[in-house]
């Protein structure tokens, strides 16, 4: 089963491109980030037609994501528990069944920045709930993840040039340390399982020619439990994508699983 995760930083600025890579692709599932949609307005039938299944949790002009498969999708929840008055569109939760059953988290964690600041606490707080919800995946014993973009830049080969990230939201010791709490509680991070070399990104900005430069960073991440870690065939980012007609500012990463 592949499945893939995609930043795509608006779906009304990506309905052409998103569904031509989904041709070039044919992930089986898709967790999508950033949908800056309300549930109602979402374009549904593009995908439809290609034989997904469509869940969203949509938020209007901000945050959202949504859950694409080509199996049905079931027990459905929407919002990452732990606070009832959070609002902002970040998680969303189903069960796919291949060869068995998966657990598919897929999120969208807060920026943080400017940091420190209200939106870096709401960042940290956030990854409370998220090291909460880990931990009761982690007591299932059963296959699942959590993928998305976790606006988290892990360690210093993650950047081309780390220096110029040393104060941000994305790279403070702070949110590293959240994020290797959260890896230690026994997750496997996918792609690092399956790469080990630098150089390798999942975000280019939009200005100052970071594509040309391949100036990037790697924040878009899948994190496996050890049931799903096992069934793991490969990892692999489809950089290129940031070279294709109206990108996002991020690419697809996706894994392969035996599932």
């Amino acid at each position: 089963m592949k499945i893939a995760t995609f930043n795509i930083n608006g779906i009304k600025a990506r309905v052409e491109a998103l569904p031509r890579w989904l041709d070039e692709a044919q992930p089986d599932v898709v967790l999508l980030q950033e949908i800056k949609s309300v549930n109602e307005n979402f374009p549904r039938e593009i995908f439809e037609e290609r034989g997904f299944n469509v869940e969203t949790h949509g938020q209007k002009s901000f945050n959202g994501v949504a859950i694409l498969s080509k199996l049905p999708l079931e027990d459905v929840s929407r919002g990452l528990p732990g606070d009832d008055a959070d609002e902002q569109a970040r998680w969303i939760e189903a069960t796919v069944v291949g060869k068995k059953a998966l657990r598919l988290c897929g999120l969208y964690l807060p920026n943080g920045n400017p940091a420190p600041g209200p939106k870096y606490d709401y960042k940290l707080a956030w990854m409370e709930r998220l090291y909460d919800r880990a931990r009761t995946l982690l007591a299932t014993e059963e296959p699942a993840l959590m993928a998305g973009d976790y606006n988290i830049i892990p360690q210093a080969e993650d950047a081309k040039r780390p220096e110029a990230w040393l104060e941000d939201a994305l790279f403070r010791p702070e949110s590293r340390a959240a994020f290797r709490k959260i890896l230690n509680l026994g997750f496997t991070e996918a792609f690092r399982a399956a790469t080990q070399s630098a150089g390798h990104y999942s975000f280019w900005d939009y200005q100052a020619g970071a594509w040309n430069r391949n100036d990037g960073i790697r924040i878009d991440h899948f994190l496996l439990t050890p049931q799903a870690a096992d069934l793991m065939r490969d990892c692999q980012i489809d950089a290129a994508v940031r070279g294709h007609e109206k990108p996002s500012d991020h690419v697809p990463v996706w894994v392969d699983l035996d599932i």
